[in-house]
């Protein structure tokens, strides 16, 4: 869900809430300059913003616009994440080839005033041939349908998708992590102890980025580390799917898998709604999956999307780069397609690449409110799900809580190939969810292979391990066994 109908004089053409004053502006190759400081040192004061980029026509056209700007990276360098205050200086490091290429290297956050014309000055800065893509700082939002439990559900969802049976086969391994990216967790939840890494907190929305009548919660004066959630339980809810313990709830699909949450998604209470929500700048979360697949993040659960048709038409899709950079790096992004219903686009969902997740019933009929089209993969449990949340439990429903079903198994299925010593990417990893899974009915369509069999899916895995040439198969030249 993105936050809309919430005016931004700003940008009167745009059907989305973006931060006032903020542009996203990547140059084309060749084009960053070598020094401008990351935001989050900027932050934490280990640094001062650039206040100019090229020295040149950006500049010039910038200047036109606003007497005041500041310029910061998106990212950090993956080289230099130990690097405080200089973490901008290590893009000709390990991957700097990667993060150049596909263009996390060459993204910068463009502050001015709340009061500048950002859509109009985008649209100037669009016309240069040292800019390859320009677009408002869009927001996020991800609320949170719970209820009280019911004990009558506890197994259903595990047992629909074969998770008893897809643990007993396979239990995962302490080595492959999943980045949550989300609304970050309570650590010290009795159904995580033991599978939570440190983690990490990306959040820099703010109460001055927000429109009247957004209630934003929260301190949002110290930049920390922490990755804490007091006020949402999104995170949270995917969590418990992924990595319970299995102490008041069942076990988490991910087995032994260990969990990075990466803090994403701030809290605000906003028009019309009565319970908090998740909000997070794509400029935060972009920073925040590039975080998690820099710390070893094998596997990323993305629960939150942007709906294609709110975009500006000229703007590029949300989070582009930095999934290039996820498959770039071998990693293996999971999403929830969207609750809309339709037969539209949600991004990251509809990346290629991206393993699209849709939501079934108890029974395994495709929910009412799942986003469906040629993109999305499989389905997956995702009305009334038992799992964690901020004071215990909670029932979660939307496919925010689909998507983790898929992301565990995943998990699972890079601890099995990690075992039996084949590589394994994103490609391979739909390839098996798709073939193994349980079909829908004739005449049910736009809802991918079926309903996720996490059991299958490893037997599925084996075979193809079975059938493999030594040293692996090549990925145009991968059949499944039969």
């Amino acid at each position: 869900m993105t936050i809309r109908q919430l005016t931004t004089p700003w940008a009167p053409g745009s059907a989305l809430y973006s931060v006032p004053g903020n542009l996203l502006l990547k140059l084309a190759l060749g084009e960053a300059p070598a020094r401008v400081p990351s935001r989050r040192d900027v932050r934490l004061r280990l640094a001062e913003p650039a206040t100019a980029l090229d020295r040149g026509p950006i500049d010039r056209i910038v200047r036109r616009w606003a007497d005041e700007v500041r310029f910061t990276r998106v990212h950090l360098a993956a080289s230099a994440l130990k690097r405080t205050g200089r973490r901008d200086d290590g893009f000709d490091g390990s991957f700097g080839d990667i993060e150049h290429i596909t263009g996390v290297a060459r993204t910068f956050l463009l502050e001015m005033s709340p009061h500048a014309a950002a859509g109009a000055l985008a649209d100037a800065l669009r016309q240069l041939p040292s800019v390859e893509a320009v677009s408002l700082n869009y927001v996020t939002a991800v609320p949170l349908e719970a209820a009280a439990l019911d004990d009558d559900l506890a197994w259903s969802a595990r047992n629909l998708v074969h998770g008893p049976e897809a643990l007993a086969y396979e239990p995962g391994d302490a080595a492959v992590i999943v980045g949550l990216v989300d609304s970050g967790i309570v650590p010290n939840h009795p159904e995580l102890e033991g599978r939570l890494r440190s983690g990490f907190d990306c959040v820099h929305l703010g109460r001055a980025d927000l429109a009247g009548g957004m209630q934003y919660l929260g301190n949002v004066n110290v930049t920390d580390t922490n990755p804490i959630d007091q006020y949402v339980g999104h995170g949270m809810g995917c969590a418990g799917i992924i990595g319970a313990l299995g102490e008041l709830v069942p076990p988490g699909l991910g087995g032994s898998c260990q969990l990075l949450p990466v803090r994403v998604l701030g809290a605000a209470r906003i028009p019309g709604r009565a319970q908090p929500v998740g909000i997070g700048a794509i400029a935060d979360i972009d920073a925040g999956l590039k975080m998690a697949i820099d710390l070893g993040a094998k596997v990323l659960n993305l629960s939150f999307g942007t709906p294609d048709e709110m975009l500006d038409p000229a703007a590029p899709k949300p989070h582009a780069e930095v999934i290039r950079y996820a498959l770039a790096r071998d990693a293996i992004p999971v999403a929830a397609s969207g609750n809309s219903g339709n037969d539209e686009k949600v991004w990251p969902a509809a990346f290629d690449g991206v393993i699209a997740v849709g939501s079934v019933t108890g029974s395994g009929e495709p929910s009412i409110f799942t986003t469906r089209g040629p993109h999305v993969a499989v389905c997956a449990p995702g009305e009334r799900i038992v799992t964690t949340g901020l004071a215990g439990y909670q029932l979660a429903t939307g496919t925010s809580f689909a998507a983790p079903f898929v992301t565990a198994t995943a998990a699972l299925l890079v601890s099995r190939a990690e075992r039996r010593s084949l590589p394994i990417d994103s490609a391979l990893v739909r390839e098996v969810l798709c073939t193994s899974a349980t079909p829908f009915a004739a005449g049910i369509n736009g809802y991918g292979g079926g309903v996720l069999n996490a059991y299958a899916a490893l037997q599925t895995l084996d075979r193809f391990i079975d059938a493999a040439p030594p040293g692996g198969a090549d990925k145009d030249e991968r059949e499944l066994a039969a």
